[in-house]
């Protein structure tokens, strides 16, 4: 992988990983709510989880190939 590569992903990186407090953050305050809109808060966590798993393959591209 190219330099310019890592250094895109490392800042795809960075940018799913401020979504993923943030949602994290508008969760934790509507859960504070005792008239929470439970569509939104299942919209919110399923992205979390997509936000999750795009952060997780994007560590695995990132870390280097033992076998080359």
């Amino acid at each position: 992988m190219e330099n310019g590569e890592l250094i895109e992903l490392a800042q795809r990186l960075d940018t799913l990983r401020l979504e993923h407090r943030d949602l994290d953050d508008a969760i934790h305050a509507l859960q504070t709510n005792p008239y929470v809109d439970q569509l939104q808060m299942k919209r919110l966590k399923r992205r979390k989880l997509q936000l999750k798993d795009a952060i997780a393959r994007i560590e695995s591209e990132l870390i280097p190939d033992l076998n080359a």
